[in-house]
């Protein structure tokens, strides 16, 4: 080997150690952690940005789990998984409860705010027949409008079994006696809810369930193709409107929840958790991109990505608050 060649294999060398040992110094080095989300696409984009950060820190990132939101809550109770960004509160609640709350895990931070979600028709309809809230399809020629299947009762687009929305519709369908006048169609959400801009784009009558941050209201456009209905008055304090209308769920905040035992022994994550902050109309954009066919795991990271680029010095101080509490 000729001096050149001995004195730039030294100098990779060097610099490979000096990274390893850059690594080694991180407050995540060596510790894995392990993700899990709902079923639905949407949530990917706020997992990836803080998988983003959590690499940063040196952390060892498996694959991120898919589940139903009860087994999310319970996996990560029990420890078999680290945390999820897809936790709704009032909405999941429940789950959280049942799996144990803040004895086994916390809910960390808010990190997205102000998400909505609730009934809608399309806007045609609502105002042909004064349509303002689901207790008026107890009236058997309301329901017929919305009758897919000619059962005479109104077919509802609405949640997977498993999800928390599917709790509170049930438990409306119980509470306004509309068991005979609704029908709850469910399965895979958005089979269903392709199959219900179908019958809008024919002309036909639609009524269903949806939520924000989602490309649903990026095609049927509240206010242009739709309204939104609410439920009979109720005394439900935690849904009831400003302007007095009770749209029958709460707005959400949507937290990151991360396993006690993982926070405790991992101060820099618990950190980073408590400075993410994604605003609710990055991911409206992003679902955009999703709708218009960017809706692949590759497409999701490159957007991920992209917001991160775009928002590097928050980011970074993200980052650097979890550095800061492991020293």
């Amino acid at each position: 080997m000729t001096a050149k060649k001995m004195m730039m294999a030294l100098a990779t060398a060097g610099m490979t150690m000096g990274s390893a040992a850059f690594a080694a110094d991180l407050p995540g080095a060596g510790v894995e952690v392990s993700p899990i989300k709902g079923s639905t696409a949407n949530a990917w984009f706020q997992h990836i940005i803080v998988r983003k950060g959590l690499e940063k820190l040196g952390y060892e990132l498996e694959e991120t789990q898919e589940a139903d939101y009860p087994a999310v809550h319970l996996s990560i109770a029990s420890g078999d998984t680290t945390y999820t960004f897809n936790h709704w509160k009032p909405l999941h609640n429940s789950f959280y409860d049942k799996s144990g709350g803040n004895d086994v895990m916390t809910r960390v931070k808010a990190g997205v705010k102000g998400a909505g979600q609730g009934f809608y028709i399309d806007k045609k309809t609502a105002e042909a027949h004064g349509i303002t809230n689901i207790g008026q399809m107890t009236d058997p020629a309301i329901a017929a409008l919305f009758d897919a299947n000619g059962d005479g009762k109104a077919n509802l687009s609405g949640c997977n079994p498993g999800w928390g929305c599917e709790l509170v519709i049930e438990g409306h369908l119980d509470k306004f006696d509309l068991r005979d006048s609704i029908h709850h169609d469910q399965g895979s959400y958005f089979a269903i809810m392709a199959d219900t801009i179908t019958r809008y784009n024919e002309g036909g009558s639609i009524f269903y369930y949806t939520w924000t941050p989602n490309w649903i209201s990026d095609v049927l456009i509240p206010g242009t193709d739709t309204v939104q209905i609410g439920v009979p008055a109720s005394d439900d304090s935690t849904t009831v409107a400003a302007d007095g209308t009770d749209p029958g769920f709460a707005v959400n905040d949507i937290y990151i929840v991360a396993n006690n035992d993982f926070l405790k022994e991992n101060p820099a994550a618990a950190a980073f958790f408590e400075q993410v902050d994604v605003p609710i109309g990055a991911i409206n954009a992003q679902q955009v991109k999703v709708k218009e066919g960017e809706d692949t795991l590759e497409d999701f990271y490159r957007h991920a990505e992209a917001w991160i680029a775009a928002n590097q010095a928050e980011f970074d101080s993200w980052v650097a608050a979890g550095m800061a509490a492991a020293n």
